[in-house]
């Protein structure tokens, strides 16, 4: 595993990421309502649907982008609105459209857009961007780059954050079979130091454990 990843996270005492059954509408529609799942460390679920069924809408709540309908989410035991700040410090979001600015290169995209508590230093980002297979390219403009490419920019930040819980919403969009590879070993290794993980995907996801939140039956299947 990539040494900017290797540290390991302290056992946790209650769940990481909790719904206590939380209800989302949209447009006056209910998507999905009274869902309620916990999440310690080591663990990754991933949710399926169908189109619609509220798969983005899940994680932009979990991530605090989206507000409820009803119910709460947790983290280790408390409303994630008694600290929005802690909270959102052990969370990484990735978005299923890489957040990728066109005109800046692929270092300034991972020096400037990152949120206010997080800085990184330029040789790890340059090691990150090579780990996922950009070396060379870190100073041409992102507006030159595939959507393969500018996926992998948006990637690298799973090498440089040090967030516990990640939630990455279609991680393998346009992304290459070696690629695919690539990302399972970064979640494996992730998972291995006491992370946790909420994913979609259209795609099968080869990882160990791996727990699936059906929205449209309903089903949590262990």
């Amino acid at each position: 595993m990539h040494p900017l990843a290797a540290h390991s996270f302290p056992p946790l005492d209650s769940a990481l990421l909790a719904f206590d059954a939380v209800s989302c509408e949209r447009g006056g529609r209910s998507i999905f309502s009274l869902l309620s799942f916990e999440l310690f460390g080591a663990a990754a679920l991933q949710v399926q649907g169908d189109n619609g069924a509220g798969k983005t809408s899940l994680l932009r709540i979990a991530a605090g982008l989206l507000a409820p309908s009803g119910g709460r989410v947790l983290s280790r035991g408390e409303p994630v609105d008694s600290d929005r700040y802690r909270f959102g410090s052990e969370l990484l979001y990735l978005g299923h459209h890489a957040a990728i600015k066109a005109n800046l290169t692929a270092v300034e995209n991972l020096q400037y857009t990152i949120d206010g508590r997080h800085r990184f230093e330029l040789a790890a980002i340059f090691a990150a961007l090579a780990a996922v297979g950009l070396a060379g390219y870190e100073d041409l403009p992102c507006r030159t780059f595939s959507a393969g490419q500018r996926r992998r920019v948006a990637l690298a930040l799973l090498l440089l954050s040090d967030a516990r819980l990640w939630l990455l919403d279609e991680p393998f969009t346009a992304i290459d079979r070696g690629g695919v590879a690539m990302i399972e070993q970064l979640m494996a290794g992730h998972l291995g130091r006491g992370g946790a993980i909420v994913l979609t995907s259209h795609q099968p996801v080869s990882l160990a454990g791996l727990r699936t939140l059906n929205l449209t039956s309903g089903a949590d299947d262990e």
